[in-house]
């Protein structure tokens, strides 16, 4: 029971957000040509941001899913971090490298050459480019070590090319829900375009919604915008569903298979790749290092009341969604996926745009800024934590399943004695990407919140656009410490005798 309400809220959250979108757009909001721009660039940046990202991704998951190395598990790990780290703090790590006054453009002024600017549709592909890339190249690691050692067994016998027999079949099973998976993310991203789209030749669909409800305060118009963007999502997540055929490969016997298709060259290139990735993520994430420390002395007094709020609103997004996610994985089957899989069509500004709508005839939705993002980041983190707990349960179920139910053990009892011990370490990684991604959110809080009511997401970014980067680069700082020490602290909670 508790499943089936958690997936009607959701579904009626998801989609009884469009219903205010729909009577405010009918008929009184047309689509201006500046509407249709902002169209073609979000699909354009969308489908150049997916193909680079997988492009670049499947050299650095062949070398490292056929190369053995020492520290082969830290750069798997830092893979990880660009998911987790705050997007206006990875935005201010690549503008440290990148921007007017970074890093490339000094030694291109010491070598006699025109700078470069990061602000439009590069700046833009390359900042996604920066958190999809890592994201990829996990999602495709998993392919290859998917393949059964025996397979690679039988080519050695056969002596038959493994990128054709293998690795082929392989990249056409997982490629495309890659890269309709990051053109999904690419499509609702809104802190890259509101940072570095550099005006309305680079605004995307979401910024576009921002900018009615914020500035021009057109609910009917952002209404229309958020319909098309929600049109647009839930199209592209019926073709993941249809495009992606099933695996072929079959299951193996768990065994390890040491390559035997490494030569010299492929040794170069594998190097090659693997180093260039790690120098991409490690010069931003070093950049908001060095630059931070100085700044820390330069943030405002009022950093400290918005710390407190953006630790306020991740402590009870996570402890909402981490509800929401088990009662809906306890329930498994179509409907949890269904709903599960809803917060990926709608984004957090369309969600955001239905609830500022349904509040405003009865409440000032700025009072109530703080709480609605607290929902929205909790809805918006199901589809990735409902994906760590639903293999995790099912797991239980088919191990300790039928023993349960011999038992007589069901609901609650159930939960406390047979499934909550064994999910310890899931949970807490759920929980611990739940909190972090909540923290770093820049999307409602921009929406509702005046300047009084800030988190630090939003106050970095208003420093930032006074040009107050010193102080920003403390916030900087602050927020991606604060964002990576509750990932740990609620992840290493989920470890604590997850094996006793």
């Amino acid at each position: 029971m508790p499943g089936l309400i958690v997936a009607a809220a959701v579904a009626a959250l998801c989609l009884g957000t469009l219903v205010p979108l729909l009577l405010m757009s009918g008929g009184t909001a047309r689509l201006t040509s500046a509407d249709w721009a902002a169209l073609r660039f979000t699909l354009l940046q969308a489908a150049l941001s997916s193909v680079l990202s997988v492009l670049l991704a499947i050299p650095v998951a062949r070398a490292l899913a056929r190369q053995s190395f020492r520290g082969r598990g830290l750069v798997i790990t830092l893979l990880g971090a660009p998911f987790i780290l705050p997007v206006i703090v990875a935005v201010f790590g690549l503008l440290a490298i990148f921007g007017h006054s970074g890093v490339l453009n000094e030694l291109l002024s010491l070598l006699g050459l025109p700078k470069v600017s990061i602000y439009g549709l590069h700046g833009v592909v390359l900042a996604h480019v920066f958190f999809n890339m890592p994201l990829v190249t996990r999602l495709l690691l998993q392919g290859w070590l998917a393949i059964p050692a025996e397979r690679f067994r039988l080519a050695a016998t056969l002596n038959i090319p493994v990128g054709r027999f293998l690795e082929g079949p392989m990249l056409r099973s997982t490629v495309p829900g890659a890269l309709a998976v990051i053109f999904l993310i690419c499509l609702t991203s809104f802190a890259v375009a509101l940072t570095l789209g550099g005006g309305p030749r680079a605004t995307t669909l979401e910024l576009a919604i921002y900018q009615s409800l914020r500035f021009d305060f057109a609910p009917a118009h952002a209404a229309l915008l958020a319909l098309l963007q929600f049109t647009l999502c839930t199209a592209l997540a019926l073709m993941v569903w249809r495009l992606t055929p099933p695996d072929a490969f079959g299951a193996g016997l768990d065994r390890t298979v040491a390559r035997w298709d490494a030569n010299p060259l492929t040794r170069l290139t594998d190097a090659t790749a693997i180093m260039l990735a790690a120098l991409f993520l490690l010069l931003p994430l070093s950049a908001i290092l060095l630059r931070g420390l100085p700044g820390l002395t330069q943030m405002p007094p009022e950093v400290w009341t918005a710390t407190l709020r953006s630790l306020a609103v991740a402590l009870a997004s996570t402890a909402l969604g981490v509800t929401l996610t088990l009662s809906l994985a306890l329930r498994s089957g179509v409907l949890a996926g269904l709903a599960g899989t809803l917060p990926l069509a709608a984004s957090s500004l369309v969600l955001g745009t239905g609830l500022f709508l349904l509040l405003y005839p009865f409440a000032n939705p700025v009072t109530l800024a703080l709480p609605v993002t607290a929902l929205v980041n909790a809805v918006m983190s199901l589809p990735f934590a409902l994906r760590i707990l639903q293999p995790a349960i099912d797991r239980i179920e088919a191990t300790q399943g039928r023993t349960a139910t011999s038992l007589g053990l069901t609901g609650m009892v159930r939960l406390r004695i047979v499934i909550l011990p064994r999910l310890r370490r899931p949970l807490g990684f759920a929980a611990g990407l739940t909190a972090a991604l909540s923290m770093g959110d820049l999307g409602v809080i921009a929406l509702f919140a005046p300047h009084e009511l800030a988190t630090l997401p939003l106050m970095m970014q208003q420093l930032m656009g006074s040009y107050r980067m010193d102080a920003a680069a403390g916030v900087a700082l602050l927020l991606v410490t604060l964002s990576l020490a509750l990932f740990w602290l609620f992840d290493q909670g989920g470890r604590a005798y997850a094996d006793a």
